[in-house]
């Protein structure tokens, strides 16, 4: 699902900074206190305004001893098929969220999250970037 080499790492992370834009802009006009659902659809338009291709609410499929079992979950967004979104409204982010995003990284095998909680007075306290084998850069 997910490319690779430097190449697709470069990519992973300008999409992922555009994902940081756009949160930001979100979380300004709207402010904390709304339910996850209307972040998740306002922020999916800010990505789509700045040209980005995005899945809401898509399911991704998990294999288990060779058998695919549908859905396994549903990523909250997918951005440009390379970077996934897990979003949040709530008081504080829980250690089970950061557990959430990071198995959701590797059953996808993609390399690069986000765990942002709109809920949070200042965004930047609530957001999270999870790596899954993707190199800085």
């Amino acid at each position: 699902m997910s490319l690779r080499g430097p190449a697709a790492g470069r990519r992973e992370n300008q999409v992922g900074g555009e994902v940081l834009g756009a949160a930001l802009a979100v979380h300004r006009a709207l402010g904390p206190g709304l339910l996850e659902q209307v972040y998740n659809r306002a922020l999916a338009v800010e990505l789509e305004w700045r040209g980005l291709r995005v899945l809401r609410e898509q399911p991704m499929p998990v294999r288990y001893r060779g058998i695919e079992l549908e859905p396994g979950y549903f990523a909250d967004l997918l951005v440009e098929d390379c970077v996934l979104v897990e979003l949040k409204s709530v008081e504080i982010l829980q250690k089970v969220h950061f557990k959430q995003l990071l198995t959701y990284l590797r059953l996808s095998g993609l390399r690069l999250g986000y765990l942002i909680n709109f809920n949070a007075p200042q965004l930047m306290d609530g957001l999270v970037r999870m790596v899954n084998g993707l190199p800085e850069g």
